[in-house]
């Protein structure tokens, strides 16, 4: 009876959809509403190494996390590469300040930022980066609310039915 039971329990395991295998320590990033290019094309080490937002270029990009990650020079992208976790934004670059309420919010502005305690946050508009500056429970909050988000991108993503646009 235990080998039948075991057997049974392996074959189910393999039956189980890949996704729900992956889902729970899958890690997400802001793409916006269209395409993979994370934080809208900006360069996310030179928010560190020049303290300001500039676009990249797909010249010098990086698939990372599902996405393509867009850099200023071959430098930076090797920099991200070899520590992507140091410049990737926080919460997958959706809105820092949305994800301290317990919300997703996609639409961000690669101008309105913050790194602050060496990580990189960013939010929708100039106002709520510098709230997340002024304000430590910002921080704190966002980082007690973001499994929860986790959990809303993970049910919209296996709820979301995707239907090519109609041909004329």
């Amino acid at each position: 009876m235990g080998v039948a039971v075991g057997a049974t329990v392996m074959l189910l395991s393999f039956l189980q959809p890949p996704f729900t295998q992956v889902m729970a320590a899958e890690e997400f990033v802001n793409t916006g509403y269209f395409g993979d290019i994370a934080i809208k094309g900006y360069d996310p080490v030179a928010y560190f190494t020049e303290n300001q937002a500039v676009e990249g270029s797909d010249k010098y990009s990086h698939h990372w996390l599902g996405a393509t990650w867009y850099f200023t020079s071959a430098e930076n992208r090797d920099l991200f590469k070899g520590d992507p976790s140091k410049y990737a934004p926080q919460y997958g670059g959706y809105c820092a300040d949305g994800v301290s309420f317990g919300t997703v919010t996609t639409n961000i502005d690669p101008k309105a930022w913050r790194i602050i305690e060496g990580k990189l946050y960013l939010s929708y508009d100039p106002g709520a980066a510098e709230g997340m500056e002024k304000n430590p429970t910002k921080v704190t909050d966002s980082k007690k609310h973001w499994s929860e988000v986790q959990q809303t991108l993970i049910s919209e993503k296996m709820h979301t039915v995707w239907q090519q646009p109609a041909t004329k």
